[in-house]
């Protein structure tokens, strides 16, 4: 059976599974799995943070000394630390949103879940996000670990991928999809 779920190869895959089977031997999964969550709400509202890791104009020791302040700032130590760093000196923090998804899959691999990913325009409601996990786990069978995600351009609706398949139902693909439509009419 193949699995929805799939490991990203090259940097972000090696990255992650390295981490991954750190945390597996010392028994930090969750915590690691938390402190990458934290980091990837930070560089979805902080756009220093984001032009940060994915700028190629500062230097590894730049970066690194700016990271260690972002993550004792909001709060991640330990292996995380040490791993967002080690991709800092190593030059591959523009990696590291792919890097996190990696990681993600396998954990839902180990725990028998099925990764998502979701894009909204605003924040959802926890009531909303309940709703989402609960039609997901119908349709799929399995528990849902859910990633979200926030980008104003979608204007309204979602766009949520599961494993290869994407369901989207954002306004911003309605609105394209009917300009295209009029433009065969005209």
């Amino acid at each position: 059976m193949v699995s929805e779920v799939e490991t990203p190869s090259g940097v972000a895959g090696r990255y992650a599974f390295a981490l991954f089977e750190l945390a597996k031997d010392e028994r930090a999964l969750d915590q690691v799995a938390a402190d990458l969550d934290r980091f990837n709400q930070a560089l979805d509202t902080s756009n220093d943070l984001t032009r940060l890791v994915k700028s190629p104009v500062f230097s590894a020791e730049e970066q690194m000394r700016a990271l260690a302040a972002v993550l004792d700032e909001i709060g991640i130590g330990g292996l995380t630390k040490n791993f967002l760093l080690l991709a800092a000196k190593n030059r591959r923090l523009f990696a590291v949103p792919d890097m996190i998804s990696a990681f993600r899959a396998m954990l839902a691999r180990e725990r028998g879940e099925t990764s998502a990913s979701v894009t909204a325009a605003a924040k959802l409601t926890e009531t909303q996000v309940t709703a989402l996990k609960q039609a997901l786990k119908a349709a799929l069978g399995k528990e849902i670990m859910l990633e979200e995600r926030v980008d104003p351009t979608l204007l309204g609706g979602l766009v949520v991928k599961v494993g290869s398949r994407m369901i989207d139902t954002s306004l911003r693909t309605r609105l394209n999809s009917l300009k295209v439509a009029m433009k065969e009419v005209g």
